[in-house]
């Protein structure tokens, strides 16, 4: 999958790691140090590259800058690399590259995080072990900003200005700031952040970022989106409940014959059973304005699941006027019993 570009919102500062290699040393003396920090001089000048903190570690750079615009960062890092990595091969009789991979960086919101990562990139050598006090540590801007030293790499920020009026203020409450504990929480969002390229800030600040570089600055959700469910679709077809079943013409002789599919002689259902038992000769018909699935008597006559026999609840006497279910078959052919039912009034047919 193809990489996003470089991220890059105009006068917003950046954390910059560069990692050595397989966690080799891409320091070995002194020699190294210096010549590193010309190299990240001219670049930045060439390329207008402001460094407001820097710190090289035996086996990692970082940095904390503001580029002029959006080639100034990657140029002047691969301006960097170039000169430098040449220097190293050459002088320990190495080849290949000596970085883990591209350098990692990210657009951080000045105003919540600039000072964190100020000291973030400044008192890694106190967190690594390697000192005991930030100001032991020859190759950071640290000493810069507590009055020690005067860097010419440095390009101190509005917000390291903001600290105090004067100079002696600034680095007093500079110094104060790097002796407080850190944030753990937000030290290590800083940290993956960088690591993974995204944007750092509050809700609002990621969505101006995002416009102003025209571009994703957060990761998507994880995961596959939630499906939306449709509410089903009535059933509408013919045969559904309360559809009315079509009566065929049918007839019955000497007692004992058969009936035609979901009707009687007059014509109304009475499922798919045999007669009653005991009938001699036909049905009489159906008095007028009897409702479809009655006997000849007006009242309601049950289904039966099976093609014979005596119907469920049917009355085996031979008499007309009892009801012998309550239920007509459900289905156009009359071929079955429906989930549903018709409810009807009793003793009158009609519903």
């Amino acid at each position: 999958m193809a990489r996003l570009a470089r991220l890059y919102v105009p006068d917003q500062p950046q954390h910059v790691i560069l990692r050595g290699l397989d966690q080799q040393p891409a320091f070995v003396d002194d020699q190294d140090y210096e010549l590193f920090i010309d190299c990240l001089k001219a670049a930045a000048r060439d390329h207008h590259l402001a460094v407001h903190a820097w710190v090289l570690m035996p086996g990692a750079v970082q940095l904390l800058v503001t580029p002029s615009d959006e080639a100034s960062l990657p140029k002047a890092m691969q301006a960097v690399g170039r000169r430098y990595v040449a220097h190293f091969n050459r002088r320990y009789a190495r080849r290949g590259t000596l970085w883990e991979g591209r350098y990692r960086a990210t657009v951080i919101e000045g105003e919540r995080f600039f000072l964190l990562a100020s000291r973030v990139v400044e008192l890694a050598p106190v967190r690594s072990g390697l000192v005991a006090a930030a100001e032991d540590y020859r190759w950071s801007s640290y000493r810069h900003h507590i009055g020690l030293t005067v860097d010419s790499l440095i390009t101190d920020h509005p917000l390291y200005w903001a600290l105090g009026n004067t100079p002696f203020e600034r680095q007093r409450a500079y110094r104060e700031l790097c002796e407080q504990p850190f944030d753990e929480r937000e030290t290590n969002q800083l940290m993956q952040a960088t690591l993974k390229g995204w944007v750092l800030g509050s809700d609002t600040y990621r969505d101006w970022a995002s416009r102003t570089a025209n571009r994703r600055v957060s990761p998507l959700p994880r995961g596959r989106p939630r499906k939306v469910r449709e509410p089903a679709a009535q059933a509408g077809t013919a045969g559904a409940i309360g559809a009315a079943p079509s009566a065929t013409a049918g007839t019955t002789s000497g007692g004992t014959g058969t009936v035609a599919t979901g009707s009687n002689a007059g014509g109304h259902v009475a499922g798919q059973g045999a007669p009653h038992a005991g009938s001699s000769g036909p049905f009489s018909s159906s008095p007028s304005g009897a409702q479809p699935g009655s006997n000849a008597a007006g009242h309601p006559t049950s289904p039966s699941g099976s093609g014979g026999g005596a119907t469920p609840g049917a009355n085996t006497g031979g008499s007309s006027g009892h009801s012998a279910g309550s239920s007509p078959a459900g289905s156009a052919g009359g071929s079955g019993a429906t989930p549903g039912h018709h409810e009807h009034k009793p003793g009158t047919g009609t519903h």
